[in-house]
């Protein structure tokens, strides 16, 4: 997740963008960058975040 911001709440801004913007999926957006797709939800979780794949996004 080096191209990504490591704080949580930047984090969690830039993923819903790039969720919205670019990609039809949480598996899309973590294949195209490369990024270890449990780390992933489970930093994003520890903020209090939860992915909802019906709406492709983190809330």
């Amino acid at each position: 997740m080096d191209n990504l911001p490591q704080d949580p709440f930047m984090l969690y801004s830039a993923v819903n963008m790039k969720l919205r913007d670019r990609y039809k999926s949480l598996d899309e957006l973590c294949d195209d960058l490369n990024i270890d797709k449990a780390a992933l939800i489970k930093k994003l979780a520890d903020a209090g975040f939860e992915y909802l794949p019906q709406y492709n996004r983190f809330s």
